[in-house]
């Protein structure tokens, strides 16, 4: 396809759904007489999807129906997919500019939020626990599951994943699209509880109530909520009041509560109220963990009451919340954790906008909201970028696609485009398919590339 100044040529750096959405506003969107949208998404890793493949918990094949939406909108005409192409490292944004119109970031947020208390180098951050059981290529293969007794720290969709799969056996979850290495990892797992820690009460848990009545459904794990620090001020009742999935999950939680125990052999404890102070251990590990129970203040805020417990955990797993990182070439809001931005127009160090640059997804606003909100959050972003273009006319100099194949190619980037992607789809339908599954992941580069290659 040749390009001339009459189409508009986007690149999206990041292959998610936030990313993903843009595109696929950009190709719907009413650009005038006679003019097209050409659009690159820049991946760094051989597959699309982003946290829809990477940061869902695999027994959640609900949820994955999204790629089949995700997919449609990468089989476009109008769109191509260059993945296994790292930003910074095989592209730079000055490169970029030569062949765009405009650049979207939409990386996302993959790090860790860190709770900022004594001890907590001796945690394991829940992103980095997801991307093993995700298989996510480019983390280690092995994961330590030698903790009788577990502590995670958090009350999203994010801590219950971690908690439920922590407790739930491995061959439950072989019905899914793990791999061999985490198959085998979860069937050495030593864990019988896993303890859920809330700073707040129950009112302001942030779990879907999907994900909450799901702990409930596995035959190996029983769920025990515990009853201190299970209040509910006017300020929760108010809270409660205004959100009808916190109304689900209030109730959800008070029918759990003082239940007979089934005398399952794993259980999750849910803690209200108790808020991690310390975590302390050895030199073999983590042996304690401190928290304080906290009571409200009427504003939906807590303090602490002096009161303190010691569990007695051998592992805990921070899950507070995802946070972005620093992108070569870009401003960062440190504090944030965001490329500062106005609407998705990048700001630089003056608060004035760069042009032909911009954010969407998490990059963008903070890793707040489920999936579906990135759609507004992007059409807000393309609704700021076509305004601009237009004012400004196009700026790319290279102009076709080959340009930019030439490029990667003089710099021996092995990119994995559309094609490939569904050759390795295939291959691990297939792979699935020989044991009775509907996927089996591929966790390795070299053999995505491969699988993607074959014919």
């Amino acid at each position: 396809m040749t390009s001339t100044p009459s189409q508009l040529r986007v690149a999206i750096v990041g292959g998610g759904p936030a990313g993903i959405y843009a595109a696929d506003i950009l190709t719907k969107a009413e650009l005038g007489p006679d003019r097209t949208v050409s659009v690159d998404i820049i991946e760094r890793l051989p597959a699309p999807f982003g946290l829809v493949r990477y940061g869902v918990a695999p027994d959640h094949p609900r949820i994955k129906e999204i790629v089949k939406a995700l997919q449609r909108v990468l089989a476009k005409p109008e769109v191509r997919f260059l993945g296994n192409v790292e930003y910074g490292v095989d592209v730079k944004l000055e490169d970029l500019r030569d062949f765009y119109d405009a650049v979207v970031i939409a990386t996302g947020a993959m790090a860790d939020r860190d709770l900022g208390i004594p001890g907590e180098e001796r945690s394991y951050g829940a992103a980095d626990f997801v991307s093993w059981y995700d298989a996510h290529p480019d983390v280690d293969r092995t994961w330590p599951l030698d903790a009788p007794s577990v502590a995670v720290l958090g009350v999203g969709n994010v801590a219950i994943d971690v908690a439920r799969v922590l407790a739930k056996t491995a061959d439950e979850m072989l019905t899914t699209d793990i791999p061999p290495h985490v198959y085998e990892g979860l069937k050495a797992k030593t864990t019988t509880d896993v303890h859920v820690f809330a700073r707040r009460g129950p009112a302001y848990a942030k779990f879907s109530p999907m994900e909450l009545r799901e702990l409930n459904h596995s035959p190996n794990v029983e769920v025990i909520v515990h009853p201190e620090g299970f209040d509910v001020d006017d300020h929760g009742m108010e809270h409660i009041g205004k959100h009808k999935a916190q109304k689900m999950v209030l109730d959800t939680l008070a029918n759990w509560v003082g239940r007979e125990p089934a005398g399952k052999p794993h259980r999750i404890h849910l803690h209200f109220a108790e808020a991690p102070v310390e975590i302390l251990g050895d030199d073999a590990g983590v042996t304690t963990l401190r928290t304080e129970r906290t009571r409200p203040l009427g504003d939906g805020s807590v303090e602490g009451t002096g009161q303190h417990t010691f569990w007695d955990v051998q592992a805990v797993y921070r899950a507070v919340g995802y946070r972005s990182t620093p992108l070569p070439g870009l401003p960062f809001d440190d504090r944030a954790a965001v490329v500062p931005n106005d609407g998705g127009r990048v700001l630089d160090l003056d608060g004035d906008p760069i042009p032909g640059t911009y954010v969407t997804g998490w990059i963008k606003r903070g890793p707040v909201g489920l999936i579906g909100h990135t759609k507004s959050d992007a059409a807000e972003t393309i609704g700021h970028l076509l305004a601009d273009v237009a004012a400004t006319g196009p700026t790319a100099v290279l102009r076709e696609p080959a340009d930019v194949d030439a490029y990667l190619a003089e710099r021996h980037v092995d990119v994995a485009t559309f094609d490939h992607w569904e050759r390795l789809d295939q291959h691990e339908i297939a792979l699935g398919a020989a044991e009775g599954r509907e996927r089996v992941k591929v966790a390795d580069r070299a053999e995505m590339l491969r699988a993607g290659r074959s014919i």
